[in-house]
C-alpha cells in the first residue's frame, strides 16, 4: 500500500483532517510509509505526538490499533494470552479423551485472545499501529517489540510464527521520560516535535475553533508562549491552548486581558503551584488566584 505519494501529499492530506504538521514529521512521515520502517516520535507531552498517529489514519482510511504503555505492561496485555477460562472448561469437559488430544485442541485460535501488537499483524486491511508512550514501558518489554519493528511478524511457540500480510503503519511515540535502547531505535526512522511556533500554534488553533476571533487567537498563543517559558509542572499542551479558545468562545470573550485570564486559568494549568507561579510571573493581580 502507498500511504503517502510525497512529502507534500503527506502535508496536505493531514491538513485536510486537521493535523497541520512541521515540515521535518512531513517528510518522515511520509519516508516511514513509502521505507515500511516504524517512526518514533519524540517530544513533551501535549506537542501532537499521538494525534500524528490518529491523523495518518483519518488521512488513509486505516483503522488505528493502539498499543497504551504503562509500567508493568506484559506480553499477555501486548501481544496474546490465552484463556485459561475457556481452556479450562475444555478441559473438564474432555471426558474419556487422552491428555495429548486434549492439549492440542485447548491451543488453537479458538482459545487465543489477541492483543494489539498480534492484532495489528493479522489485519489485512490497512492499520495504523499505535504503540503510545514506549518509554513508560519497562526495558524488558521493548524486547516484545522487536520481532514486530523489524520483521513485522509475532511467535506463537504452539502456533509458530504468524507474518503481516499487509504492513501496519507504526507509530511510537515517547516522552523521553528514559533513553530507549538503541536496539529499538535502529529499528525506526526518528522525528522530534516540540512546541509549535507562535504563528503555527494560531494556525492550529484558528483550524480547530474556526469561530475565534484572529487577534484573539493572537493574544491568546501569546500568554501560553509566556506561561511555557516559566518553568512550570506542566507546561500548557496544544489540546489544553484549543480546550482555552474553545472556553473564552464559550464565555464570548473578546479580548484576554488580566481578569480573563485570571478567571479562565485553569483551563491550562492543573496545579497550584503553576497558576500562583503564572500569576506573580505576568503579573496579574497579586491575592485573586483564578
Amino acid at each position: 500500500m502507498t500511504w503517502f505519494s510525497s512529502p507534500a501529499d503527506a502535508d496536505a492530506r493531514l491538513r485536510e483532517v486537521g493535523y497541520l504538521s512541521d515540515p521535518g514529521t512531513a517528510v518522515t512521515t511520509y519516508l516511514s510509509g513509502q521505507l515500511g520502517k516504524p517512526l518514533l516520535v519524540e517530544g513533551p507531552a501535549g506537542v501532537g505526538k499521538t494525534e500524528l498517529a490518529k491523523a495518518v489514519a483519518r488521512a488513509t482510511g486505516a483503522e488505528l490499533v493502539r498499543l497504551q504503555c504503562y509500567e508493568g505492561l506484559d506480553e499477555a496485555r501486548a501481544l496474546y494470552e490465552w484463556n485459561y477460562k475457556k481452556q479450562l472448561l475444555r478441559i473438564q469437559a474432555a471426558h474419556g479423551e487422552t491428555w495429548d488430544a486434549t492439549h492440542d485442541d485447548i491451543f488453537t485460535e479458538e482459545f487465543l485472545l489477541t492483543r494489539p501488537l498480534l492484532t495489528a499483524i493479522r489485519r489485512d486491511a490497512p492499520t495504523v499501529l499505535l504503540v503510545d508512550e514506549v518509554d513508560k514501558t519497562d526495558v524488558e518489554v521493548e524486547g516484545l517489540l522487536l520481532e514486530v519493528l523489524s520483521d513485522f511478524q509475532v511467535t506463537i511457540p504452539e502456533l509458530g510464527t504468524i507474518t503481516a500480510t499487509a504492513r501496519p503503519f507504526v507509530i511510537l511515540t515517547s516522552n523521553a521520560t528514559r533513553e530507549l535502547s538503541e536496539a529499538v531505535k535502529r529499528r525506526c526512522l526518528f522525528t522530534h516535535i516540540d512546541y509549535p511556533e507562535p504563528d503555527r500554534e494560531r494556525e492550529i488553533v484558528l483550524a480547530q475553533v474556526p469561530d475565534l476571533d484572529d487577534a484573539l487567537a493572537r493574544q491568546l498563543v501569546d500568554v501560553v508562549s509566556r506561561l511555557r517559558d516559566l518553568d512550570l509542572k506542566k507546561a500548557p499542551s496544544i489540546a489544553e491552548t484549543v480546550d482555552w479558545a474553545h472556553t473564552l468562545l464559550a464565555l464570548e470573550t473578546g479580548t484576554l486581558d488580566e481578569d480573563a485570564i485570571r478567571q479562565t486559568l485553569g483551563v491550562v494549568l492543573k496545579h497550584a503551584s503553576d497558576q500562583e507561579k503564572a500569576v506573580r510571573e505576568l503579573k496579574l493581580a497579586a491575592g485573586r488566584r483564578p
